[in-house]
């Protein structure tokens, strides 16, 4: 935090979305990814991305397809059985944060938090922009989810497969709506361990969101420390605003200790199209050998989002 260390950048996403339904039960969609710039992302000596979008360098070679911009292009099917049952099938170049910890407060990084560790499940690994297919049944208020992706490559350059089911529950209550999701990923055996040998990933957490009146609402991660509130405008008579504060904890393994992060933003609603949201973030990296250095870092930035 020195201020020989301060460092300025700035980037510019824009993501246009085409959508056809040609019946009620079908839809085609594609979602394409433009970037000028990564911002504050792989310029410093922090852990983590300040800023989860998806920038310059993330939409050139999407997952070492040698595809560039074309972020998701997608089928939808859903069959009705009935009121309040209906099972939808997926299947094209697919998100799979689209079905899976799909938390209301914790999964758009242009309108809530930016930093990764506060966007989707820290401690989960869901892959994006890549083959697959997806499964949704809605009973009532349960909700059955189910992904499956192929991925070109990953950080050790193999290809491998994704597989994540999601179990749902949707309460209502005098305080507001409040969702509770138990959640299951797994890879194939494609990832290097320390020793460079392979080995397959697996992880199993709870997530929720659960809105706490008109102005409050919280989310939490059961399987490490990271939670936050959703405060809404309609404290000061704008309810389309909102401030979120959120914090995590992140265990590391071998050499690395621990991380945590902590964010707070404030999203201002200009009108139906235009908002600006002030962030400011605070990231520490802890290393467990001797002579290394320790990181740490405040990140200030201001977000203006268009959407139409």
């Amino acid at each position: 935090m020195d201020g020989e260390d301060n460092k300025g950048r700035g980037a510019i996403p824009f993501q246009p979305e085409f959508s056809f339904q040609p019946t009620e039960q079908d839809e085609i969609f594609a979602g394409f990814g433009f970037a000028a710039g990564n911002g504050l992302n792989g310029v410093t000596d922090l852990n983590l991305a300040p800023w989860a979008a998806d920038l310059e360098d993330d939409v050139k070679d999407i997952n070492g397809r040698n595809r560039d911009y074309l972020l998701t292009v997608w089928y939808k099917h859903t069959f009705e059985f009935g009121k309040s049952n209906a099972l939808g099938l997926t299947g094209g170049i697919i998100d799979s944060t689209a079905y899976v910890d799909e938390n209301a407060f914790a999964n758009d990084e242009y309108t809530q938090f930016m930093n990764e560790a506060l966007v989707n499940g820290p401690n989960g690994f869901a892959p994006s922009y890549d083959i697959g297919g997806a499964v949704e049944w809605e009973l009532g208020s349960w909700a059955i989810k189910g992904v499956g992706m192929n991925i070109g490559e990953n950080d050790d350059g193999n290809n491998y497969n994704f597989f994540a089911t999601q179990l749902g529950y949707k309460v209502n209550t005098s305080l507001g709506e409040g969702n509770y999701r138990l959640i299951g990923q797994v890879t194939s055996k494609q990832f290097l361990d320390e020793n460079g040998d392979k080995e397959k990933r697996m992880c199993a957490f709870i997530s929720f969101d659960q809105e706490l009146g008109d102005i409050f609402g919280a989310r939490v991660y059961d399987t490490l420390f990271s939670g936050g509130l959703n405060l809404t405008g309609n404290w000061y008579g704008r309810e389309d605003d909102n401030i979120g504060i959120g914090y995590a904890y992140l265990n590391g393994k071998n050499d690395f200790d621990y991380t945590q992060v902590a964010e707070v933003y404030w999203r201002f609603v200009l009108n139906d199209y235009f908002a600006v949201t002030a962030d400011l973030q605070y990231m520490q990296d802890k290393y467990d050998v001797p002579g290394m250095d320790d990181a740490e870092g405040i990140i200030g930035g201001i977000r203006m989002t268009t959407e139409f």
